[in-house]
């Protein structure tokens, strides 16, 4: 039960990182052009 849940959490803390990271980078990177 823990070792599902914890790789089902690891995956979710990994995807919230990216999509943080990719949030943050994009405006700046595109020069706000995306938005």
């Amino acid at each position: 039960m823990y070792g599902t849940f914890g790789g089902y959490t690891r995956w979710a803390v990994v995807f919230l990182i990216i999509f943080v990271l990719f949030f943050l980078l994009v405006p700046g990177y595109g020069g706000g052009a995306g938005y």
